[in-house]
């Protein structure tokens, strides 16, 4: 596996040790269907929300925020994934929420910023 996949990997797992640390309960990661992937799936404990995570994990801020490379297409993407994952689950009629959690990695520390309602989308 090339470095720049189990960077975004180690990421991910960071980012669902996080959420649980939070209250989350994780009901899936890296969910796939065709050509989609659903980076975590989540849900506050207690709650009926399903909460559906995009991690974007970088060594550096130098080209910008983590959180910026999360494109409005890659939201419409993240979006047509989501509507199938519901679909598939039952789910549909649970309230839904899309988060991000950017991460900078360096030398000195891990940087985590949880961004909840990053953004709002349906699929088309």
């Amino acid at each position: 596996m090339a470095e720049h996949n189990e960077f975004g990997k180690k990421g991910e797992q960071v980012a669902a040790q996080f959420l649980e640390k939070k209250g989350y309960e994780i009901l899936a990661t890296n969910w796939r269907f065709k050509q989609w992937e659903l980076d975590i799936v989540a849900q506050p404990k207690g709650k009926k929300t399903i909460v559906f995570v995009e991690v974007k994990a970088r060594h550096t801020n130098y080209f910008g925020y983590p959180e910026t490379f999360v494109t409005k297409a890659k939201q419409q993407l993240i979006a047509k994934a989501a509507a199938v994952f519901l679909d598939q689950n039952g789910l549909n009629d649970a309230p839904v929420r899309f988060d991000i959690i950017a991460i900078t990695v360096t030398p000195e520390d891990t940087h985590i910023h949880h961004i909840d309602d990053a953004f709002f989308l349906y699929a088309k």
